[in-house]
């Protein structure tokens, strides 16, 4: 199975710093509690990975999570009973993160250089390793996406078709061959949509038997989350509404019709947002190898850091899944 690592090195302030992200957290936690208080609620009681019966984990801000206990992944407990007011709560904090009140504009150069690009970069490379010469490619997201224009603009596809991740979860009617694609790229879309087995099953449906799946996502099992825990300023809902381990998500993919190509968490950023977080709140519960792990060298963070990378350890997750041919 393929392994990426990455040596590029790309201070935290330019991607996604610390205090702005603590406003745009403010206002997603604001708002999921609107929706979830606009009208009927259901409770999360199963595992989508395992269907195992989930367990009480922490409440971030007064909003409760559940733990897998078969991979560790967390979930929002509560969800709106109908998907449209989860659909439009995701449209409403992606209008926001672009907003002039958002924290992406001013960002947006270093973010599409440092983040936005890398990805792109990925899933052209994985798909000349895997023989696929200008494909028919789908992009699942809840538009605005910084991604479509980078792909379009590669060349590289026959067509790129973009979809909204609520509505192709939750499409009821199947659609006939000619939609079909022979790419498919979610890049953090299980970590948000209510219901992200059903989303895989979707895709699956669009992609044509050996097509490719592209996921990135946050996961609970890299270094910074495990340690910060419910105090990591990265958790929240919607846009963190499911973090899955890096075995839930595998497994998920797997039980969802995938053969993986490639699970890596390239991630760059562990202990600088374990820094961060400590220069925020100075009485932060670390152990005393954590503490001095955080106040080491930049060649000793440095060497921890690949060896996350080396041991699948970060919590910025990229797998590539092979759909399985059903004849």
């Amino acid at each position: 199975m393929r392994l990426i690592q990455t040596s590029t090195t790309v201070p935290l302030s330019s991607v996604k710093p610390l205090e702005e992200v603590f406003q745009y957290r403010a206002f997603c936690l604001e708002a999921t509690r609107r929706a979830l208080a606009a009208g009927p609620t259901t409770v999360r009681a199963r595992s989508p990975v395992s269907n195992a019966r989930l367990e009480p984990w922490e409440a971030i801000e007064g909003l409760p999570y559940s733990r897998c206990p078969d991979s560790g992944s967390l979930l929002l407990s509560r969800l709106p009973a109908d998907s449209a007011r989860w659909a439009e709560l995701l449209r409403e904090v992606s209008r926001h993160r672009v907003s002039s009140r958002g924290f992406y504009p001013g960002l947006a150069q270093s973010r599409a250089d440092h983040v936005h690009a890398p990805k792109v970069e990925w899933m052209l490379e994985t798909m000349r390793l895997h023989g696929l010469d200008r494909p028919r490619v789908l992009e699942v997201t809840t538009p605005p996406s910084a991604i479509s224009a980078l792909l379009q603009a590669s060349g590289r596809f026959s067509d790129l078709l973009v979809e909204d991740e609520m509505a192709l979860a939750h499409e009821r009617t199947p659609r006939p061959s000619a939609d079909q694609v022979e790419a498919a790229m979610l890049c953090e879309s299980l970590d948000r949509v209510d219901d992200p087995a059903a989303l895989l099953r979707a895709v699956a449906g669009r992609l044509v038997d050996g097509g490719l799946l592209f996921v990135t996502a946050l996961v609970a099992s890299g270094f910074d989350l495990a340690v910060l825990g419910c105090r990591s300023a990265y958790l929240y809902p919607p846009d963190r509404a499911n973090c899955f381990s890096l075995r839930g998500l595998s497994l998920l993919l797997e039980r969802s019709g995938f053969a993986l190509q490639e699970v890596s968490t390239p991630g760059m950023l562990d202990v600088e947002i374990i820094q961060a977080h400590l220069q925020h709140e100075a009485s932060l519960p670390l152990s005393v190898f954590e503490r001095q792990l955080v106040t080491a060298d930049h060649e000793t963070q440095r060497a921890f850091q690949t060896f996350l990378q080396q041991q699948a350890l970060s919590s910025f997750a990229r797998l590539v899944g092979r759909k399985h041919s059903e004849g």
